[in-house]
């Protein structure tokens, strides 16, 4: 069981960063200032590799042939057990960097506490990850910050982005048995830890240009833990998996 718990808490920790790294990169482009993309550019790479190392150690878990680019490449959605939170849409830049925050806030706390992992290779790949993770953080919710107490349009934007994704973020105060088990042998974050800091930084932010906190997320149909995603995901992948299934034995 601690096996198996083990393998599905890397995949929470990998499918997630590279889900997220992957809705970055969707701004391509399309950034609204040539010093965002690259900002959006670099956060999405920072992720990317953690997602790899998160993906190269539970593939050497599951041994069975798959490495991390298969994890990545040739697993269908149902498979995922990313965050439900990193699969939403990007939207307009409120919903963005307000959704980088929420993710920022919980992965910084769960790096964090990573760091003192029993596991000598969880604990090293989190504490290399938390230096960037804590530039991410600095940054995603400085411009909570900006657009939340900036002009009437951007509060506008902000206040909408709240509710939009607020719902999803009931995942990141709920744990599953295999994580509080991690937890309890001293391999895993302590969930309800996690929830604390998570909360505490959201609501320094939120109240530093006076956003309104909603209240916590109730339970959700959906479980991203449990392979449970939404609409969203699927048509994420179709898009990141297109060029390795369409030509699977191809190298660079």
């Amino acid at each position: 069981m601690h096996k198996q718990a083990l393998i599905q808490y890397l995949l929470l920790l990998g499918d997630s960063a590279l889900v997220q790294g992957q809705r970055l990169c969707e701004w391509c482009g399309k950034a609204p200032a040539l010093e965002e993309e690259l900002a959006l550019m670099n956060v999405g790479l920072d992720l990317v590799g953690q997602a790899r190392n998160w993906l190269d150690y539970a593939a050497e878990l599951l041994d069975d042939g798959r490495d991390a680019d298969a994890l990545a490449f040739r697993r269908d959605e149902r498979a995922y057990r990313n965050l439900l939170l990193v699969e939403q849409p990007n939207g307009d830049y409120a919903v963005t960097m307000l959704k980088q925050f929420l993710y920022d806030a919980w992965h910084h706390a769960t790096l964090e506490a990573l760091g003192a992992s029993r596991d000598e290779r969880i604990a090293g790949i989190a504490a290399k990850a938390l230096k960037e993770v804590t530039y991410h953080l600095r940054r995603s919710g400085e411009w909570v910050q900006r657009l939340g107490g900036g002009t009437d349009e951007s509060r506008r934007r902000m206040l909408e982005a709240i509710p939009t994704l607020w719902r999803f973020t009931v995942e990141l105060s709920v744990a599953n048995d295999g994580e509080v088990q991690l937890a309890n042998a001293g391999v895993g974050a302590d969930p309800a830890r996690i929830a604390q800091h998570w909360l505490n930084t959201v609501t320094a932010i939120f109240a530093s240009v006076d956003l309104p906190l909603p209240k916590a997320a109730s339970h959700f149909y959906l479980d991203g833990r449990k392979g449970l995603h939404s609409e969203h995901l699927g048509l994420l992948l179709a898009e990141m998996q297109c060029l390795p299934r369409a030509y699977p034995d191809a190298t660079w």
